[in-house]
């Protein structure tokens, strides 16, 4: 959700900004037939002045989409911002890249002029939900008390 927000301050001061999640980037360049096609395709993910690529970490990848991510960080290093989520410490990432020869060199170019914010909490979705759920079990026990009071005493009840 702070991604979201800062990718949408960014567009209300006039930055380019292209939003997305790592499995929806990485499986859409894989599935690129032709150098040519491809070569499009990165250009779209390194044009905008931000690129936010979300929930890198959930998912595990193999050599070809670890080379796919270098590429576009590496035609975005230096020129471009980058904002990326992740739920894995970057010590993490050869869980999610195993076995990449760039992981090093991706991690390295991420990291060199990066402003790293860790953000330890409650997830605001559980902490939401759990308000939810405690919001309906009240109108939930609101209904039963007024059913309740509302229905007549029958002469079995009565004194």
């Amino acid at each position: 959700m702070i991604a979201q927000n800062l990718a949408h301050e960014a567009v209300l001061r006039g930055f380019t900004v292209r939003f997305t999640s790592a499995s929806n980037m990485l499986n859409e360049l894989v599935a690129l037939d032709g150098p040519g096609s491809l070569r499009r395709r990165l250009s779209q993910y390194c044009k905008p002045q931000l690129l936010c690529i979300d929930e890198v970490g959930y998912l595990s990848y193999d050599n070809r989409h670890a080379d796919l991510i270098f590429e576009v960080i590496s035609q975005r290093y230096g020129k471009c911002s980058i904002l990326i989520t992740t739920n894995k410490t970057f010590q993490q990432w050869n869980e999610v890249f195993p076995s990449a020869a760039c992981l090093v060199t991706l991690v390295d170019r991420l990291v060199h002029h990066a402003e790293i914010a860790k953000i330890d909490g409650p997830s605001y979705r559980r902490k939401e939900a759990e308000e939810q759920a405690a919001r309906k079990a009240q109108e939930r026990s609101g209904r039963r008390r007024k059913r309740k009071a509302s229905e007549p005493l029958n002469e079995s009840s009565t004194p």
